[in-house]
């Protein structure tokens, strides 16, 4: 057996999940999963294109950034970014995502799927104002699934180790990768031009 066709083949390679990797899965918001959210200062959120092809995009600010609206419902401002507006147009074609919620130095992760909606309401807006600006829209997603992932990903990678850190000197800047990958002949930008424009359109 090379190529796995089937679901029939994959499960011949692995056992059956039973006990708390089923059980663990549950359906609402309860103190531990919006203590998690209120905690968590970064995720990573998945969605498909309308051509099938996945997409993940990074999210992140200070913890609480997300907001628990209720029971079943949760709220992600959008912040500037690059306007591909990868994320949001898959959400116009193809509502479900999922989540990933990480917290610096915890080795458990908080998984959501859902689906999502795009929004525009002021007092929505208003509830992710920072320093008087307002996300353009944000995002509201009705939870299906909610549960833990166990923490041996992170452990393995040894993401939160300080010896696991390489120097950011030793790897290219991004203005670095880019040019060659795009085999651009216009100078890279330094990495401490592009972190101060970040900064100044951080919101």
């Amino acid at each position: 057996m090379a190529h796995i066709k089937t679901a029939e083949q994959l499960r011949q390679l692995y056992k059956l999940p039973k006990g708390r990797p089923i059980d663990k899965v549950i359906k609402e918001f309860e103190p531990h999963s919006r203590n998690f959210i209120a905690h968590s200062p970064f995720l990573i959120i998945g969605t498909a294109r309308s051509d099938g092809l996945g997409d993940v995009s990074p999210r992140g600010e200070e913890p609480g950034f997300v907001k628990v609206i209720d029971d079943t419902t949760l709220a992600i401002p959008d912040r500037p970014g690059n306007n591909r507006l990868d994320t949001l147009n898959n959400i116009l074609e193809r509502p479900a995502v999922g989540l990933i919620f990480f917290i610096p130095g915890v080795n458990e992760t908080l998984r959501i799927n859902g689906a999502a909606e795009i929004r525009d309401d002021d007092d929505l807006r208003e509830l992710f104002a920072v320093n008087g600006r307002l996300p353009a829209t944000v995002l509201v997603v009705k939870v299906n699934e909610i549960y833990l992932h166990c923490a041996k990903a992170l452990m393995r990678s040894r993401l939160w180790d300080e010896d696991a850190k390489i120097k950011r000197c030793d790897f290219p800047t991004m203005g670095e990768m880019i040019r060659d990958q795009i085999n651009a002949d216009a100078e890279a930008e330094p990495n401490d031009a592009m972190i101060e424009r970040y900064e100044q359109m951080l919101y």
